[in-house]
């Protein structure tokens, strides 16, 4: 029982447009124990889902395939155009057996038929944390064979441009910050655009950056001031995702170096005035 416990539960997104589908394929979720599983996020289309998935990571998507609106092929087809290292894991749950096919060419863990018998979903989810015990360890051998472990470490960011892979250390970044399909790192020379999640690099880098906004994490060295925002303030005070509203009025972070100003949401407020406290944003 306390080996059961101390596996970490594989964070699942469930994405069906049927209430009661998801319903009970959360309570199916909540009876399975080796592996767990825990449902972090629900979405009833496709355009949600990938609303969420821009902004947080899950390790499964449990994805319903006939959905008004894009069908569930496409979210598969979307997601697997992401690095193998991003890209949550794929089960189809539908009612209907003649996309099966497909569905393993886009790389589909398993693909269940409705009604859902727990066995057969806690035999899936075997699958999944399978997948990812051999991803985890793939990473682990990587990390140690790359060129940041043999030189003592160096901390950098890849990013692949035009062709190329630039390799930006860590301590140049001023901030990440999320516009629709993907990211935009952003340093006192130059911006450049990027795949991943914020999640993923908030976890990553650790203390250093602050998340200050759902769609932009700056590096705490790079807070200069706080500032309270009117609607005419500073330009525009976009969201990143077209969500101007809250930016219309609230409180909005300079960047050293670049002089520009970052939308703060009220809950990070706190957080943000902490880092100043604490000389995060000394010139």
């Amino acid at each position: 029982m306390n080996s059961i416990a101390a596996k970490p539960a594989i964070k699942v997104l469930l994405v069906d447009d049927e209430p009661l589908a998801r319903l009970r394929l959360r309570s199916l979720l909540e009876a399975c124990v080796d592996p767990r599983a825990e449902v972090v996020a629900e979405a009833a289309a496709v355009s949600q889902a990938q609303a969420w998935l821009r902004e947080h990571a899950c390790d499964l998507v449990l994805l319903d395939v006939q959905m008004p609106g894009p069908d569930g092929l496409h979210l598969a087809d979307t997601l697997r155009e992401r690095s193998a290292a991003g890209a949550p894991a794929i089960v189809f749950v539908t009612a209907h057996a003649e996309h099966a096919l497909r569905a393993f060419e886009l790389d589909a863990i398993d693909y269940l038929t409705k009604p859902v018998r727990r066995e057969r979903l806690q035999a899936a989810l075997a699958r999944v944390a399978q997948r990812l015990s051999e991803r985890a360890a793939a990473q682990a051998q990587q990390r140690q064979d790359s060129p940041e472990a043999a030189d003592g470490g160096a901390d950098v960011v890849v990013v692949s441009d035009r062709g190329r892979l630039l390799r930006v250390p860590v301590v140049e970044v001023l901030y990440f910050k999320a516009e629709l399909k993907y990211l935009t790192l952003r340093t006192a020379q130059q911006s450049l655009v990027m795949d991943g999640s914020l999640s993923d690099l908030e976890q990553r880098l650790g203390d250093r950056f602050l998340r200050v906004h759902r769609n932009a994490l700056v590096a705490k060295s790079a807070v200069r001031e706080l500032q309270r925002h009117a609607p005419t303030d500073f330009g525009e005070l976009d969201g990143g995702d077209g969500s101007a509203g809250e930016a219309a009025e609230g409180w909005a972070v300079r960047i050293a170096h670049v002089n520009e100003w970052l939308t703060v949401s009220r809950r990070q407020v706190a957080a943000v005035r902490e880092a100043l406290a604490q000389g995060g944003g000394k010139p």
